[in-house]
């Protein structure tokens, strides 16, 4: 029953596909991080194990920053900061890819910034969708994590089957600087639909 007023509500979506994308960048890793280990760097599993912790690292010092900071700087204001770094990691270690500095260290070093990145949307993200309509935060925590679940677990699949034996790290890294530019512009979809609607009143 209350989907529907949710799903008309413009800033709702905005903060949820910032979060599903964001979150996305994320599951693409999952989906394909260990190929890259194996494959490209040629690291035995226990040591892309440790590697699988600088996501880990990251998020805990966004989520860190996202409490200290976001009510001095504002939900939409870290929500952008996070995604511009996660954009701006993932770019950067693309390059280098397609540049040939095919490095773990690169490589996992850039998905520790995204993880920061990710700490800094995800929460903010996630009380921006309940903030739309505080009588229905419930619905609107369960939508966005549905919505959150279900396109992480499309672009794992996707990073799964584009990479391949000779493929490297770019198409992985491609995926993930998609769903970070994406995440961008749905917060940037907020900060207009807020703009106008401040016109408005």
């Amino acid at each position: 029953v209350n989907y529907p007023i949710l799903a008309r509500s413009h800033r709702f979506w905005g903060y949820c596909l910032a979060a599903t994308l964001s979150s996305g960048a994320f599951f693409a890793y999952l989906g394909g991080a260990p190929f890259v280990g194996e494959q490209v760097f040629g690291l035995t599993p226990a040591q892309v194990g440790y590697w699988f912790a600088a996501p880990s690292i990251g998020y805990l010092i966004g989520n860190f920053l996202s409490a200290r900071f976001s009510q001095r700087i504002g939900l939409n204001r870290m929500i952008l900061m996070g995604a511009v770094t996660c954009l701006i990691a993932l770019g950067l270690a693309l390059l280098a890819d397609l540049g040939g500095l095919v490095r773990p260290l690169i490589f996992f070093g850039a998905i520790a910034v995204m993880g920061l990145g990710n700490g800094m949307v995800l929460p903010n993200a996630n009380a921006g969708m309940m903030s739309v309509r505080p009588e229905l935060a419930g619905t609107a925590s369960g939508l966005g994590g549905a919505l959150a679940v279900a396109g992480g677990a499309a672009l794992s699949a996707l990073a799964g089957a584009l990479l391949q034996p000779g493929s490297g790290a770019t198409p992985l890294l491609a995926i993930m600087c998609a769903s970070a530019f994406g995440s961008l512009l749905a917060i940037l979809w907020v900060f207009r639909r807020e703009a106008q609607l401040s016109r408005q009143g």
